[in-house]
C-alpha cells in the first residue's frame, strides 16, 4: 500500500473507509466524480475543502490497490 498522509482511516468515520485528510470526504467520492468526467479542478470546485494534491493522492491510492496481484484459485 502506498503510504500517503493525505489518505486516512478511522473506524469511527465513514465506516472506516479511506478518507481525505481526516475529513468526511471518502476516496471513493473523489474517484466517482473523476469517473463521471469531472476534471481535477472541477472536483476541487465541487468539494472546496480539497486541495489539488488530495485528488492526486486519491488516484495514487486507487492505483496502488489495483496493482496488487490477486491470488489465483
Amino acid at each position: 500500500m502506498v503510504a500517503d498522509d493525505r489518505i486516512t482511516f478511522n473506524p469511527l468515520q465513514c465506516g472506516g473507509r479511506p478518507c481525505v485528510r481526516g475529513m468526511r470526504i471518502r476516496v471513493s467520492d473523489v474517484l466517482d466524480l473523476l469517473a463521471a468526467g469531472l476534471s481535477h479542478a472541477d472536483v476541487v470546485a465541487e468539494l472546496p475543502d480539497l486541495e489539488p494534491a488530495d485528488v492526486v493522492a486519491c488516484l495514487r491510492y486507487a492505483s496502488a490497490l489495483t496493482a496488487r496481484p490477486e491470488a489465483a484459485a
